[in-house]
């Protein structure tokens, strides 16, 4: 099958053609100045000279530092994470602490994340973003866990998928971002353990 000619897309006279290896190398500097320097103190200048190119090859592309952060962190929501589906609560809830440690103790993930966050605290655009980003899709895998395992019989109906997300990857999340603690063995297995039984056990105040 071969394309008339007439419907390519061309790029208008004049215009800047970007080359994708140059982007790349971009979006590659600017996580490893994240986690190098912070947010604020992250400036165009210092990610051009760690992706090897010149300041306007960066403000061709994108107009701000913010501009440019927030797309890379919107990229991650195109990407998802498959809900797990191993037959069980336990191994659900295992599943998905594997991989929330995995990504929160990659050596950039775990400087960039907790950084954006405080700003995100600051900044509504970036808190915005974030939400959409890392929030929506783990909200989206807590509650197709609570789904299945409501479907398996091993949790009531009314079960929370928010409150699971909370008893899964928070304590997690302390450990790891906050506390920077290393995790001892079996940390994992025996925190999927308590976090069904929290979920099977409903814990709800008297009176709640």
């Amino acid at each position: 099958m071969t394309t008339d000619p007439g419907t390519r897309r061309r790029v208008p006279a004049g215009a800047a053609v970007l080359r994708e290896d140059i982007t790349d190398a971009i979006r590659s500097a600017v996580f490893e100045e994240l986690a190098a320097v912070g947010f604020a103190r992250m400036s165009m200048e210092g990610i051009a000279r760690r992706a090897g190119v010149g300041k306007t090859a960066v403000y061709r592309r994108w107009k701000s530092k913010l501009a440019l952060v927030l797309d890379l962190v919107s990229a991650v929501a195109v990407q998802g994470m498959p809900a797990p589906a191993t037959g069980s609560l336990y191994g659900d809830v295992r599943a998905v602490l594997e991989l929330a440690s995995y990504a929160l103790r990659h050596p950039v993930a775990s400087q960039v994340i907790p950084d954006l966050l405080v700003e995100a605290a600051r900044n509504p655009e970036i808190s915005d973003t974030i939400k959409a980003a890392l929030l929506d899709p783990q909200q989206g895998i807590a509650a197709v866990v609570v789904r299945d395992a409501v479907a398996r019989g091993e949790l009531p109906a009314d079960s929370d998928p928010d409150r699971a997300l909370d008893l899964i990857v928070g304590p997690l999340y302390w450990r790891l971002a906050v506390v920077r603690g290393p995790l001892p063995k079996g940390y994992l297995d025996d925190l999927a353990v308590a976090a069904a039984a929290a979920l099977k056990a409903g814990q709800r105040p008297v009176g709640g």
